[in-house]
């Protein structure tokens, strides 16, 4: 037996697939600190990862201003998730990798931005029940990248993609913040609240009532304990429905809590707390923002035919309420599922990357 490399850094370069795939472009991996999450109501940290990916022969110094492209996850999502391995498959790094190496796509700036909350996540919103996550994205990572990297730093040349709840954040996200960001991608983004989220309330009533006595104080006091391992069947569906109500119906007498919009006795919805819920639908915010939407450079959608929660419907819901207001888009729909569809995102991101290059 022959030692190859011993050390922790050099390791890589000696091996290939299934391993890894030596990199072409550069991930720079930052740690920022930011102001605005500062005392948010769950005392998570304000110091947070932001990955930021440049194309083979993109040094600091380019010549020339790129377009960026800002990628956010899904619920329960965090930054180093990006590593991650399939079996048999690149990761989601050396997918984009590979796609800027090959020619296929101009060069841009691919930057991954972490929103995770102890709840799961933020869905990319500004809510006293989380914090200002769409605000740190917007007003602290946009201009912290335009300040260190060769961006063209407007709106026009600026896009955002996601799927599942990141899927929800890039679609709502550029309709809040039109000023930010004029090109959109969504892979399977939540959407069609009442075909889409129902099933969830059932499922996660039905696990409150079977292990924690339908009572969300003693959820909250299991989950307290840091139970390892982390049972994800036990404790997601009730922490993401109750993660979503933080960000979409706080409780705004008590930052940090939320209002449910359905009965724990029975997953009944709320009429008057659902109302908040649809109010954050993307199908129904389309024509408050109908300008914005217009407005976009580009807005690609697509979705699992088989997709368990539905979200290919809820993507042919915005599609069509994009058609009535007359803003241009693309909806792809694909045989696959909710999961495993990390495939699908490097070309979404060329989708953005072809209509912000000019």
């Amino acid at each position: 037996m022959q030692l190859i490399s011993s050390s922790s850094e050099d390791w890589r370069a000696e091996l290939g697939p299934p391993w890894s795939r030596p990199p072409a472009g550069t991930l720079d991996r930052l740690v920022v600190e930011s102001e605005l999450l500062a005392g948010n109501p769950l005392g998570d940290p304000v110091r947070r990862p932001l990955w930021v990916y440049r194309p083979p022969g993109v040094e600091l110094d380019h010549p020339r201003p790129l377009p960026v492209i800002y990628v956010i996850q899904g619920f329960t999502g965090q930054l180093d998730m990006w590593a991650n391995r399939t079996f048999r498959e690149p990761t989601y790094l050396e997918r984009i990798d590979a796609m800027f190496a090959s020619g296929d796509c101009p060069d841009a700036l691919v930057v991954m931005v972490d929103c995770w909350t102890a709840y799961g996540g933020s869905q990319f919103l500004d809510s006293i029940g989380t914090g200002r996550y769409q605000s740190y994205m917007c007003d602290e990572i946009v201009p912290f990248v335009d300040s260190r990297y060769p961006t063209a730093a407007d709106r026009d040349h600026r896009g955002i993609t996601g799927k599942s709840s990141g899927g929800y954040g890039a679609m709502v996200v550029p309709m809040m913040r039109p000023d930010v960001f004029s090109a959109l991608a969504s892979h399977a983004g939540d959407a069609l609240f009442e075909l889409s989220m129902t099933p969830s309330i059932a499922a996660a009533t039905r696990t409150l009532r079977d292990d924690f006595d339908s009572s969300w104080d003693v959820y909250f006091a299991e989950l307290a304990k840091g139970p390892d391992p982390f049972d994800f069947g036990r404790y997601a569906g009730p922490l993401e429905m109750y993660g979503y109500a933080a960000a979409y119906s706080p409780d705004t007498e008590h930052p940090g809590k939320a209002l449910l919009p359905f009965r724990i006795e029975d997953a009944g919805l709320v009429p008057e707390i659902w109302e908040r819920w649809l109010a954050h639908d993307p199908v129904y915010m389309a024509a408050r923002h109908a300008d914005a939407l217009r407005s976009m450079r580009r807005i690609y959608l697509d979705a699992g035919r088989g997709d368990e929660y539905y979200l290919d419907l809820g993507a042919q819901a915005f599609s069509r309420e994009l058609t009535k207001l007359g803003a241009e888009h693309t909806l792809e729909l694909f045989d696959g599922k909710h999961g495993g569809i990390t495939y699908r995102y490097p070309g979404a991101i060329r989708e953005l990357v072809v209509a912000l290059s000019d």
